[in-house]
């Protein structure tokens, strides 16, 4: 075990005072921390002073069950341990928390729903490398007291109070939570009493996206023609300029609301919209019928008009990548996995919510007709226009991202185009392929979590 991390014993009762620890001599020499004088222990928002003994021989951190509890800390913990001599300050950590959308505290065997084996691979995630996570949903974030209820894993599932965490890692699925006033309050709280960093903040919607990144000169080769869908001189414009155009909902996920348009050769149009049981086909003579066959939706839902990209296909099913990329342990993007989605039966969009299915990169560029030149360098292609688009959102977003889903397409020429990015991508989308252990998109959060901490 390095000397940075720390197991943590708790006492017997009564053989330890609350406002003692003891801890290992090799941590007390490394970090030139005194003994028998009182010094503050800090873990999230907690801090106390204690008075630390120093034990020989021993690679470990006691305290009492009473302090212990206060920290919301279990036998056996693994953290990080830093000393501020400035400030007399010992922190332990890095305290994490993840804020989730819901839980189901009557189902102990998934309280989080499909996301509990990520919750899970997390907690593991941590005992390896050194830190501490719990779990908040809205409903636990009502007040801002310096304490808050939150669930752990201790041999199953449980609540407990912990001290807010020093990095909160927003997974909040729906923006009608994300833009709740409690959970805006507490955003706004716990960044300004406690010095909490949060990051993945907040939804980006696709028009902010296109818009930002076309700022940058650089970035034009990858974007598809793309605008706010708001009157029929726009949207004639862009159904002769192109031969597909597509129809997304500014602020939709998972593929739904999406309509392909497609000219056919006789000056008719064809659309085919995803619907929760399939794709509905609608033919129009003119693009005026379509128009107003249209307006009833574009009352309800805001749309991005996009230009159709015709891309590489496996067997007629069209073929996308989604790429994650995350912030590393010095706080810079790296791209941790690409994976294709093949489309599935008769959707023209790949998303594993809509039938699709996963494939290594390589795999499914070596299945198309592209020229061996292409083929080659399809990895390191898609590699650097997702870290310039990363970089890009960060440069031009007012938002602190740690994480972002880029779906990039292939057209048939071999140039690369971008679909979309989502600021909180799926945990089960991006899963390497036959991969059990703690995976590098985990390992990664962790890690950024720890360098915004200060571990």
């Amino acid at each position: 075990m390095s000397k940075k991390k720390v197991a943590i014993q708790i006492s017997g009762s009564g053989l330890l005072q609350d406002d003692v620890v003891m801890l290992g001599d090799k941590f007390l020499k490394q970090w030139k921390i005194p003994t028998g004088r009182p010094l503050i222990l800090a873990f999230g928002s907690f801090n106390q002073e204690v008075t630390v003994l120093s034990v020989p021989k021993y690679e470990g951190m006691r305290m009492s069950p009473s302090l212990a509890k206060k920290l919301g800390l279990i036998h056996r913990s693994v953290l990080q341990i830093r000393y501020h001599a400035d400030s007399r300050t010992l922190r332990i950590g890095p305290l994490i928390s993840v804020l989730i959308s819901r839980d189901h505290p009557d189902q102990l065997e998934k309280p989080f729903g499909s996301i509990t084996m990520f919750c899970r691979e997390l907690v593991g995630a941590c005992q390896k490398q050194g830190a501490y996570v719990y779990f908040i949903t809205p409903s636990h974030i009502e007040t801002v007291t310096g304490q808050i209820e939150g669930w752990i894993y201790d041999d199953g599932w449980k609540k407990t109070v912990m001290p807010v965490a020093d990095v909160i890692n927003n997974r909040l699925t729906s923006r009608k939570l994300e833009n709740k006033p409690s959970v805006q309050h507490f955003v706004k709280e716990v960044k300004s009493l406690y010095g909490t960093q949060m990051y993945n903040e907040k939804f980006l919607d696709k028009h902010e996206v296109f818009e930002a990144l076309k700022t940058n000169a650089g970035l034009k080769r990858y974007l598809p023609e793309s605008h706010l869908l708001k009157s029929f001189s726009r949207f004639k414009s862009m159904c002769l300029a192109h031969p597909v155009v597509f129809l997304k909902p500014v602020r939709g996920s998972l593929g739904k609301g999406i309509i392909r348009i497609s000219r056919q050769t006789d000056g008719s149009y064809l659309t085919h919209a995803t619907l929760v049981g399939g794709v509905q086909k609608q033919a129009y003579p003119t693009l005026a019928k379509l128009f107003t066959g249209l307006s009833g939706k574009m009352k309800t839902t805001k749309f991005q008009i996009q230009q159709g990209i015709t891309l590489i296909d496996i067997g007629k099913k069209p073929v996308d990548f989604r790429a994650l990329v995350q912030k590393n342990n010095t706080g810079k993007w790296k791209v941790t996995s690409i994976v294709a989605r093949i489309a599935g039966g008769s959707h023209f969009v790949s998303n594993l919510a809509r039938g699709g299915s996963l494939s290594t990169l390589k795999e499914a560029v070596n299945k198309t007709p592209l020229p061996p030149e292409v083929k080659k360098n399809a990895l390191a292609q898609m590699r650097r226009a997702a870290l310039e688009i990363a970089v890009a959102i960060e440069e031009t977003i007012p938002a602190h991202f740690g994480e972002l889903g880029i779906d990039l397409a292939m057209d048939t020429s071999g140039n690369i185009w971008l679909i979309e990015v989502n600021s909180k991508p799926s945990k089960n989308d991006n899963t390497p392929l036959s991969d059990n252990k703690i995976r590098p998109s985990v390992k990664a959060m962790l890690e950024y979590s720890a360098y915004l901490a200060g571990f």
